[in-house]
């Protein structure tokens, strides 16, 4: 050992992997647990989802949903589920997404342990319990930790058909999975093709029909199950003329569209996986890549559980399916993960000299230290996104009667979630002139649209004006105060992480 350098062995040794694994999995756990009961307030994308979910029975959920949403309908059956039997609040709402982010922790473990060298896991581990939107979304009234849970939980659970281990209880439960997977998560379709291609082609190389008949059968009924999902949901989703359009940019143009490939995995490595678009970012894409060339060589069973639900994502983007950006594909996130700890681990095992061992750690420690030193504090400072109970309750608190409330209309769902909690109903307040270009520049006609709505408020000398969810429009926010401190005077405020509210005398 050369001299000032410490003895990684020693170090392997007394930190087993599997007791390093238990520490990461606990810390993985608690800081979702402070994320959950931290009780944000619903942010807009939320809270349209939450007034579907409250507004319709059981059966409408079925229909397109209101607002240009989106979800799959078994996770919106089992969300009514909750909200029917627990009552409605902001802990119920969140608690299946918040479950099947803890369910994925653990899911996750046993898949990294199945498919990497020892050494591998608690990398993969500490990236999974650590980036950012993985924790972001344990307390999110979205499907998309469930779209993760859905992915590493089929992929466990469907080791023993890549195994082609049959029998009739073995096939019940294939088929059941899957089945009921496509229901949860608009993503889960990609997962099983994965899983069904790679069982389908080491079946054929037996050459043996009883091995070849059991796959094919448990294939039919997850294709038959989501042909029933297609129809009941998706057919509708690509109806709608709204969304499509949302989603355009995230459409491969074609099968030899490489630049726009690159672009997109590099936008990936940003978000949703959480590595900023920078150096580190960079290092990420690069022990990746060696990820996947070490799989080819160690593990192509591996190689083909990280690779082949990418590949399929890909294809259905190119076929305007499904959109390859953003949030779309956090249920990826887990598969590059275990292609960065497998290339991490590939440096490791190959190097021989002790410098290089220290240029291999830094290289790993800085994939790994900035998500876990962020994820860490979150337990001192937990996500915030647009507060705007603290402004309700502020208002409740100092209105007077003839107080007038509006509602800047961007805010406006997240106030009709709210408005019953604290006792208001319609007529207690007024929602404002709709955004005619959703955030974008400010046109002339919009602008004039904003400036009537605001002068018919002139005269009243007590006006609460109530913003939230405009991070997005700050033009637009700005231009609107101006406007308000010119035709009237401020009197009162009370300024919330992502909301505000301001009260105005417009009577001078």
């Amino acid at each position: 050992m050369l001299r000032g350098f410490p003895d990684f062995a020693k170090f392997t040794s007394f930190w087993t992997c599997q007791r390093l694994s238990g520490a990461i999995l606990a810390f993985g756990v608690l800081v979702r647990l402070v994320q959950y009961f931290a009780n944000r307030s619903l942010w807009a994308d939320e809270a349209v989802l939450a007034l579907n979910l409250i507004d319709r029975s059981y059966a409408e959920l079925f229909q397109p949903l209101d607002y240009n949403q989106a979800a799959p309908i078994g996770f919106l059956l089992v969300e009514k589920f909750f909200l029917e039997v627990l009552g409605n609040n902001e802990y119920v709402l969140r608690l299946f997404p918040f479950l099947c982010a803890i369910a994925s922790l653990f899911c996750f473990y046993e898949l990294a342990k199945s498919v990497l060298v020892r050494q591998a896991v608690p990398i993969a581990l500490a990236l999974f319990v650590s980036l950012n939107y993985l924790v972001y979304y344990a307390a999110e009234v979205k499907q998309y930790s469930t779209d993760v849970a859905v992915a590493v939980g089929l992929c466990w659970a469907m080791l023993p058909l890549l195994q082609l281990k049959f029998g009739l209880r073995n096939i019940l439960l294939y088929m059941g999975v899957g089945a009921i997977a496509v229901w949860l998560s608009h993503p889960a379709i990609f997962v099983l093709a994965a899983l069904g291609t790679i069982a389908f082609f080491r079946a054929i190389k037996t050459r043996s029909i009883p091995t070849i008949l059991p796959v094919v059968e448990v294939g039919i009924v997850w294709l038959l199950s989501f042909g029933g999902f297609y129809i009941a949901s998706l057919s509708a989703i690509g109806d709608n003329a709204d969304l499509v359009d949302s989603w355009g940019k995230g459409f491969m143009p074609s099968p030899w569209a490489l630049g726009w490939l690159f672009d997109r995995l590099v936008k990936f490595f940003d978000r949703p996986l959480g590595f900023p678009e920078n150096f580190i970012g960079d290092i990420a894409l690069a022990v990746c890549a060696i990820g996947y060339f070490s799989f080819w060589k160690r593990n192509r069973e591996g190689f083909s559980i990280v690779l082949l639900p990418v590949g399929f994502t890909l294809l259905a983007s190119y076929l305007k399916k499904y959109p390859f950006r953003d949030r779309l594909l956090l249920f990826l996130t887990p598969f590059f993960i275990l292609a960065i700890a497998e290339g991490a681990s590939y440096f490791w095992r190959m190097t021989r000299n002790h410098r290089v061992k220290w240029i291999t750690a830094i290289a790993i420690g800085l994939i790994l230290v900035p998500s876990l030193a962020s994820t860490a504090y979150l337990l001192v400072q937990p996500q915030q996104r647009e507060e705007i109970k603290p402004t309700i309750e502020y208002v409740k608190k100092h209105q007077q009667p003839g107080d007038l409330l509006y509602i800047f209309q961007r805010g406006e769902y997240q106030f009709k979630y709210y408005a019953p909690k604290y006792g208001y109903s319609e007529g207690d307040y007024i929602i404002g002139v709709d955004d005619l270009e959703d955030g974008e520049e400010v046109s002339p006609e919009e602008w004039r649209r904003y400036q009537q709505d605001f002068d018919r408020l002139r005269g009243n000398s007590r006006v609460w004006m109530l913003f939230s969810h405009t991070d997005g429009a700050k033009e637009e926010e700005k231009m609107v105060l101006d406007y308000l401190d010119r035709i009237g005077q401020k009197i009162d405020s009370l300024e919330s992480f992502g909301a505000f509210v301001y009260l105005y005398d417009f009577s001078l």
